[in-house]
């Protein structure tokens, strides 16, 4: 008797899981828009059929994909925007993002509708066992890189890691480490409903290991609702045991995040300004030429060099210590003195990174269009986030011919804005096609200037004035900001009273959908709408009549 190990395995994949869903989660979940294409040229040669099913009674799919370009074509007539050199092209780049969310929800919901919902249970679980192995690869190579068993806390190679180490821990996706943040997030409310305790726990700890404080209150205020109104005890003893783990990491593994978020939550509700401060050759860069920045940074690194070598001369010759004359401790252990934090390869790097040199050349070029990163110091008070919704409040205010249809795709707030200015934002973009819109740069554009062209330190997604909403809103005004409410959030939320997962799962959207464009992003809201549409139909079956909505 022969036995093939190749065949055996292939077919018992083929009948474990939809190999075709998992293949285009992986490929479209991709940071990379090169990669994201191909994955839906592949999907539909694999399951042809562009039949979408819209209709206004009981829709298919969401109606918020159909209505948001109408909605964009009215900005566009309206404003006059195709008047602007370059803007066709910007506008037709914003419609082509919409549709290709229009076909990966499509290829969702026609691989619910085919498959045994067993089937796509086991093809998300597949999904979420690769990405543990990439995420913990991620930090397996930190430490390996680093020789520390906890980077959060190691100082080393200029404060590379430390408080920024959940940066790296990237996932499948490769993606931001927000995107795995939020997709873990799902995993944990998902697993939670399932009873899967080994996956609940390895979610939590890729979370935590992300480092993403937002995503992880959100998730802390969701297991709240849920011990509350939807958990057996079993669940309620994991909800505690990851509340326990979320404890531990923010007390012991990373405590600097701890501070942070108290920080962060002080500036926001008591608006506690900071107080003007001097500032540092690489702030005050931004009020000179790009050939006077270089002469300073070239200065300071002289200065720098001659300041240790005084140092070391004046420094006196290392005694030779035997080991025998170390003081010995409690127990003969040897006392050995640690390295000095204080010192530069310690400290965060005061030196203008090439990211950062290239945003003070433009705002050295633009400083008469700039009204806040133009200025000499910097007085930060509120988050950026904060101040990016106070921005659109205050232009649709100026302008309320601007409130029905909005400012029009990528005039004011969109990855797409960003990525037009050629600046690098989201991928490059081809220079001699280069758009900036007039309300985007004396915005959101000079916002998100004043906060990352200084140190490291303010780099941060609270300070990003990235957001869903306000996208939604200033781009397409208010008929956008309902059809994303009426026709995406409430296409899901009116199944509440026989959703499982689904409903906390929702809850976490609302909540990120403060934090980045995420429609753009093309990646978290494809695995959100799966996750959806499958527990619609596992539960459709349950009292029907009883709980079908109005």
């Amino acid at each position: 008797m022969t036995f093939s190990f190749a065949d055996f395995n292939l077919k018992k994949i083929i009948s474990y899981i939809d190999w075709k869903l998992l293949l285009f989660l992986l490929l479209f979940l991709n940071v990379k828009l090169a990669v994201k294409l191909p994955a839906i040229v592949i999907i539909y040669l694999l399951q042809f059929d562009f039949r979408f099913g819209f209709n206004f009674k009981n829709p298919r799919l969401p109606l918020f994909y159909l209505l948001i370009p109408g909605i964009a074509v009215i900005g566009f007539v309206f404003n006059q925007s195709y008047q602007a050199a370059n803007y066709p092209l910007i506008f037709f780049a914003g419609i082509g993002f919409w549709l290709l969310c229009l076909l990966a929800v499509h290829q969702v919901k026609l691989s619910i509708e085919t498959r045994d919902a067993e089937i796509i249970h086991k093809t998300i679980l597949v999904f979420f066992v690769l990405n543990a192995i990439f995420s913990f690869y991620n930090i397996a190579h930190i430490v390996w890189e680093t020789g520390a068993l906890n980077p959060y806390r190691y100082q080393g190679q200029y404060q590379k890691y430390f408080i920024g180490t959940g940066d790296y821990i990237k996932g499948l996706t490769f993606d931001t480490s927000t995107t795995n943040a939020v997709l873990n997030a799902f995993g944990v409310v998902y697993f939670l409903d399932k009873k899967n305790a080994v996956m609940v726990f390895i979610c939590m700890a890729i979370l935590l290991l992300t480092g993403s404080n937002f995503v992880n209150v959100t998730l802390l205020v969701v297991f709240v609702f849920l011990f509350a109104f939807r958990t057996t005890n079993d669940q309620k003893s994991l909800i505690v045991v990851c509340l326990m783990l979320l404890v531990m990491f923010m007390a012991k593994i990373s405590p600097q995040s701890n501070r942070y978020v108290t920080d962060t939550f002080k500036n926001t509700l008591l608006h506690k300004k900071a107080t003007p401060q001097a500032t540092s050759i690489d702030q005050t860069a931004v009020n000179t030429s790009a050939a006077e920045n270089v002469r300073h940074q070239v200065a300071r690194r002289y200065l720098d060099s001659v300041g240790a070598i005084v140092a070391m001369v004046q420094q006196p010759a290392p005694a030779i210590v035997s080991a025998r004359k170390l003081p010995a401790m409690e127990g003969g252990r040897l006392f050995v003195i640690g390295p000095d934090i204080n010192t530069p390869p310690y400290q965060t790097p005061t030196d203008t990174t090439a990211e950062e040199s290239k945003l003070l050349n433009f705002i050295a070029s633009n400083k008469a269009d700039l009204p806040l990163s133009k200025q000499s110091y910097f007085n930060p008070g509120r988050p950026g986030k904060v101040i990016g919704f106070i921005q659109t409040a205050d232009f649709l205010r100026l302008h309320p011919d601007k409130l029905i249809a909005g400012d029009g795709i990528g005039n004011f707030s969109s990855k797409l804005a960003f990525r037009a200015t050629g600046l690098g934002f989201a991928g490059a973009f081809p220079l001699h096609r280069i758009y900036i819109s007039k309300d985007f740069l004396l915005n959101h554009l000079d916002l998100y200037l004043d906060y990352f062209s200084r140190r490291t330190g303010f780099h941060s997604l609270i300070n990003s004035p990235y957001s869903v909403y306000d996208q939604i809103l200033s781009e397409y005004g208010i008929m956008g900001l309902l059809a994303l409410i009426i026709c995406y959030l409430w296409f899901f939320a009116r199944h509440y009273r026989k959703l499982t997962y689904g409903l906390p799962v929702i809850l976490i959207v609302i909540s990120v959908f403060f934090i980045d464009y995420w429609f753009e992003q093309l990646s978290v809201l494809v695995f959100f709408e799966l996750l959806l549409m499958l527990n619609i139909k596992e539960t459709a079956s349950l009292n029907t009549s009883r709980y079908e909505p109005k």
